[in-house]
């Protein structure tokens, strides 16, 4: 799987829209239109015809613009498998606009919803918003992700000052600061030396618990 492109990579380069409809003439229409308003376009008339075509490897599409009703497949049913597989977001166009199928959209996190008939010259602008709300989502998880990363880097690397503070009868400054050592005269990341530091602590504490063990079984004569 290629990475997606950074912010500022995609700022020159293209961004893909995948477009699926089962009917040819809409999805020439939409392809067409969107190609003018700067965006590369892949078609496909069906959901399997959309995941193979992902599938096959190369620059993932930015956004899924996709018809909701569809035989075999439905729009939201490939919706849910393009972000579940490949993290691809969808906006949908669709016939109806019944309140239930909205919401059943919306649930799965889609970033778009149009109504036909719509107006065609309005396709590259939603287009383009849908995929600016895509952009945010996606940094915000992105953040999100770094944030759980660091926070549990930092509960590791305090446990570790803990447990050499405790074994060694070191203040939290020199436990930080021999850890910090540790690691830089061994070339390793900081938090990598604190788990090692905590697995062998809990080693020890299991062997401790072994030994104890030991001196409270009876010795038979």
């Amino acid at each position: 799987m290629i990475p997606r492109p950074s912010a500022q990579q995609q700022r020159f380069i293209r961004r893909i829209v995948l477009v699926v409809d089962d009917d040819i003439l809409m999805l020439g229409l939409l392809g067409k239109h969107l190609q003018l308003g700067g965006f590369e376009v892949r078609i496909a008339t069906s959901g399997a015809m959309a995941l193979a075509m992902v599938g096959d490897g190369g620059r993932e599409p930015d956004l899924a613009l996709l018809d909701v009703q569809m035989p075999g497949m439905d729009g939201i049913t490939l919706a849910q498998q393009l972000q579940a597989e490949f993290g691809v977001p969808a906006m949908f166009l669709s016939g109806t606009d019944d309140a239930g199928v909205v919401a059943q959209a919306t649930d799965g996190g889609a970033v778009g919803y149009l109504v036909k008939p719509v107006e065609i010259a309005n396709i590259v602008p939603s287009v383009r918003a849908a995929m600016a709300r895509a952009d945010e989502i996606r940094q915000l998880r992105d953040n999100e992700s770094r944030l759980t990363l660091a926070l549990k880097a930092g509960r590791e690397t305090g446990m570790a000052v803990g447990v050499l503070m405790e074994r060694y009868h070191m203040d939290r400054e020199t436990a930080f600061r021999a850890l910090r050592d540790h690691a830089r005269s061994n070339q390793r990341k900081l938090n990598d030396v604190a788990v090692e530091v905590l697995d062998s602590a809990e080693s020890l504490n299991r062997f401790a618990v072994h030994l104890a063990g030991l001196a409270e079984t009876p010795v038979k004569k």
